[in-house]
């Protein structure tokens, strides 16, 4: 038995490789996770999208949408108003409207020039209702000059004057042409988009704008 038993063992012939009867062929990983979908955010998206979403009721696209125009509408307000606290007071409360109007937006005109209606009927508003603002004496709000960074000393005191005198200047002007003059001149905007945010007719923005300009060329006269 005992020589039996030995003989019946099996060994490794001499020279064969030996196996490792534990260690299992490599399987592929069923545990990893799957890869997760981008999820887009607000600021991903185009303007005709947040604009949908706004109205129905996504505040976060409206907000999106808000931080895109909030500069070039602040600074038409600081332009219009003269003052930069009834600018934020425009904007803010300019801001309110559109978002209790959005849904009323049909995309007719574009988005951005719906906002500047909005904004403008405000700057209006306040016109109205407020006494004649201390002009900001900020060149670069009340339209900035080209070249104006580069020059010599002296000519910057110069021309930061020049600003100085047209932003009281245009606080004088009858409200209508300073807003038709604003937006065409300081915000470079055509006469019909100009048109489309006042409620005018073209003809009477391009009237506007020439009374203003013949006003202010006056004033402007010792800066030429």
């Amino acid at each position: 038995m005992t020589a039996l038993h030995d003989a019946g063992e099996l060994h490794p012939a001499p020279g064969a490789a030996r196996r490792n009867p534990t260690r299992a062929a490599p399987q592929p990983d069923s545990a990893a996770e799957p890869a997760r979908p981008v999820v887009a955010t607000p600021d991903d998206l185009d303007e005709q999208t947040l604009v949908v979403r706004a109205q129905e009721g996504d505040v976060r696209a409206f907000e999106t949408l808000a931080r895109r125009h909030q500069v070039a509408l602040y600074r038409l307000a600081v332009r219009v108003l003269g003052n930069r606290a009834d600018a934020e007071d425009a904007l803010q409360d300019g801001l309110l409207d559109a978002w209790r109007r959005i849904g009323s937006f049909r995309g007719e005109a574009s988005f951005s020039t719906w906002l500047y209606r909005i904004v403008t009927n405000r700057c209006l508003g306040l016109l109205r209702r407020t006494r004649p603002a201390v002009p900001v004496a900020d060149p670069t709000e009340a339209g900035d000059v080209v070249g104006a960074r580069s020059a010599s000393p002296e000519r910057q005191a110069e021309l930061d004057a020049g600003m100085t005198a047209l932003a009281a200047a245009l606080t004088g002007l009858p409200h209508d042409q300073r807003v038709c003059f604003v937006l065409r001149e300081l915000e470079g905007l055509g006469y019909a988009e100009i048109a489309e945010i006042t409620g005018a007719r073209e003809t009477t923005v391009r009237g506007r704008i020439h009374r203003a300009r013949k006003a202010l060329a006056e004033v402007m006269r010792p800066w030429r």
